[in-house]
């Protein structure tokens, strides 16, 4: 999503908070690889899990870039930028359960050489012989001129789930369901009062069967930070109140989330790190700037967690 709406939150936050208590949590995944004293966010992976697409900001967040990443023999290759990205702006990759389709955001141009003002959903498929075939806008009602739309993620039934502004929206940003139905996407729906708020809330990631969604939530009463995830399940074809992932969410910011193919694990990113605690004494110039630079400098990270572990009863085979 747009990380510049993620800091001046976390900044606003964050102001007159004091130090905040280091704490115990989630793994911090692929130090080195995923998560590098950069901005690190966001993981995709393919059904196997042997690929994984992963994004990387520059400091003031005009520039993303995907980056791709394989395991081989246990461990991940050093990333290479995705052949799809590079030249413009491209976040929030998400991979259909089957393989079979890619989407990402982008404010690359639709035609001649400037890029968008703002970020439109794009799409790919799985070519014949590997790799992907050429990017594809898609086009109304989906995207809109001049707004951004971000975070797809689809369902097997193809419905696809976003966060995006529109008129008659409950609060700044909200989550939508634009539906499949006949080879085309229908009008987006407002995810309605059981998930958005006048809060804002941005980047849904939805299980394959539609049975529970995570999105992150930005100002709601019931989190601790900036940005938190939150939860909601799905009974009887209506989307149930959300609740706070507590397991996953401290007062910096948790977003750019996702969970594994098989269901087991939450992968998100976080600014908590090495200066959520007051330092035992001064630090000299040495440690300050590995601190600094380092992974834990209070960019974003990425991290993972068991989703059995998050207490909320939608684990892998549950």
């Amino acid at each position: 999503m747009h990380l510049r709406v993620i800091v001046a939150l976390l900044g606003r936050a964050l102001l007159g908070s004091g130090a905040l208590l280091a704490q115990e949590g989630p793994e911090l995944f692929g130090p080195g690889v995923f998560s590098t004293g950069a901005w690190d966010f966001f993981v995709a992976l393919t059904p196997d899990q042997r690929t994984a697409y992963f994004c990387r900001a520059n400091g003031d967040f005009s520039y993303y870039t995907i980056l791709e990443t394989g395991r081989v023999d246990g461990r991940w290759t050093e990333p290479r930028v995705a052949p799809f990205s590079g030249r413009w702006s491209d976040a929030d990759p998400h991979v259909s359960a089957d393989g079979s389709r890619m989407f990402f955001i982008s404010n690359r141009p639709v035609s001649g050489s400037r890029p968008r003002d703002a970020y439109d959903i794009w799409t790919m498929e799985r070519a014949a012989g590997g790799g992907w075939g050429e990017p594809r806008r898609l086009g109304a009602p989906v995207n809109r001129d001049s707004v951004t739309e971000w975070s797809p993620s689809v369902a097997r039934n193809g419905n696809l789930y976003f966060g995006t502004i529109r008129p008659g929206g409950k609060g700044g940003n909200d989550l939508y369901v634009a539906r499949w139905a006949a080879g085309r996407y229908a009008e987006p729906e407002n995810l309605g009062d059981s998930l958005n708020t006048e809060a804002g809330e941005f980047e849904p990631w939805v299980s394959p069967d539609e049975r529970y969604l995570i999105f992150s939530a930005a100002g709601r009463p019931d989190g601790p930070g900036g940005f938190d995830l939150y939860l909601s399940v799905r009974r009887g074809g209506v989307w149930q109140g959300a609740r706070p992932l507590t397991a996953v969410n401290t007062p910096k910011g948790e977003f750019n989330q996702s969970v594994s193919p098989d269901g087991r694990y939450l992968y998100f990113s976080s600014t908590r790190g090495s200066f959520d605690s007051i330092p035992p004494g001064a630090l000299g110039y040495p440690e300050m700037q590995r601190r600094l630079t380092a992974v834990g400098n209070g960019l974003g990270d990425i991290y993972r967690v068991p989703v059995a572990e998050l207490g909320v009863g939608v684990g892998a085979g549950e």
